[in-house]
């Protein structure tokens, strides 16, 4: 099991959030491939925590499907289905649109600002084929309108469903186009006329697209 050296995470943070993190960002980006048994000794050494925090941070990954535990014979990565797009973007889609509809009576001009500044930026990103930046750019941008949903239970639920995008990025089954700017200030518009309707059917429409982009991609291969 390789573990990186040259890296580094939060001290202000517990040791099981820490390692929970840092060992989440090596299964999303692929630092620990799938099937890959997990050592929580080995782990444990290389983020410098005991063996506690370690086996907490795998009980929570597994919660949230990142990794599999065999009592009694081990811990692992899980596998990646390219096609699970269609098992996460539906969901999250709803959440998304659900936050931009209870966003859009509360969110302010200075926000929406804001986030008119990232969809320029994201654009940018699109336009040199920088997949990596155009994606934390769109996260960002879909993170600041949920947190302006104000339900944390929203936010807590995208969270997760978020880290499984990535991971799906990682594995090239996540596809950013142009579309997705034009939707992006289409959105803003909505939130600047106050019609949370339209703010939901967008958002809503700009998480689904990806569904019918990977299956385009896939036919031409």
């Amino acid at each position: 099991m390789p573990i990186p050296t040259n890296f580094s995470s939060p001290t202000r943070i517990s040791a099981k959030n820490r390692a929970f993190t840092q060992i989440q960002e090596w299964i999303i980006d692929g630092t620990l491939q799938p099937k890959e048994k997990l050592n929580d000794a080995d782990l444990a050494q290389a983020l410098g925590v005991s063996r506690t925090p370690i086996r907490e941070a795998l009980q929570l990954l597994h919660v949230q499907g990142f990794v599999e535990m065999f009592p009694g014979v081990g811990t692992q990565v899980t596998s990646v289905n390219q096609e699970d797009i269609n098992k996460i973007l539906p969901p999250l889609g709803v959440l998304q649109a659900l936050a931009a509809e209870l966003a859009t009576p509360i969110i302010s001009q200075e926000t929406i600002d804001s986030l008119r500044e990232i969809n320029s930026k994201f654009a940018d990103a699109i336009k040199k084929g920088d997949s990596y930046s155009a994606l934390k750019q769109d996260e960002q941008f879909h993170t600041i309108i949920v947190e302006n949903a104000q339900n944390k239970y929203i936010t807590n639920s995208v969270s997760n469903l978020q880290a499984h995008v990535l991971r799906l990025y990682f594995h090239q089954s996540i596809i950013l186009t142009n579309d997705s700017i034009q939707e992006h200030e289409a959105i803003l518009q909505a939130f600047e006329n106050k019609n949370n309707e339209k703010a939901a059917s967008l958002a809503r429409k700009n998480w689904i697209r990806a569904i019918d982009e990977f299956y385009a991609e896939q036919k031409k291969n």
